[in-house]
């Protein structure tokens, strides 16, 4: 079982919006992601969603609000719930979800990742 060194981890990742799998646990997956900019509104029908900042901030657009996730902090999305993460800055940040989670949830397009690199 060997550890994982995240800062080693995001070194390797050059484009934002591309989630990556760090870990498997339990039908989860713990994914990394460099995000920068809009991402899209969408909701997942049967999973939550973790969203832990690593290093920057980003801001969650719910929507009736939004709220900023700092650098330490982190939220879970509830499954149902329409979201939308944006970074006005680089942000890293690790996912944790089922396996199955699809990254743009209900919609797909252009952004849409089926099937995940390991890093």
């Amino acid at each position: 079982m060997p550890k994982v060194n995240l800062a080693e981890k995001f070194s390797k990742i050059s484009e934002y919006w591309k989630p990556y799998i760090a870990a498997e646990l339990n039908g989860q997956y713990v994914k990394l992601d460099k995000i920068k900019g809009e991402f899209i509104f969408h909701h997942h029908d049967h999973e939550d969603e973790l969203f832990l900042v690593v290093k920057g901030r980003f801001r969650m657009e719910y929507r009736d609000h939004h709220e900023w996730i700092e650098e330490g902090e982190f939220v879970v999305v509830p499954r149902g719930v329409e979201h939308k993460p944006v970074a006005e800055e680089e942000c890293w940040f690790l996912l944790f979800e089922p396996a199955t989670t699809l990254n743009t949830g209900n919609v797909v397009n252009e952004r849409t990742h089926r099937e995940l690199e390991k890093v």
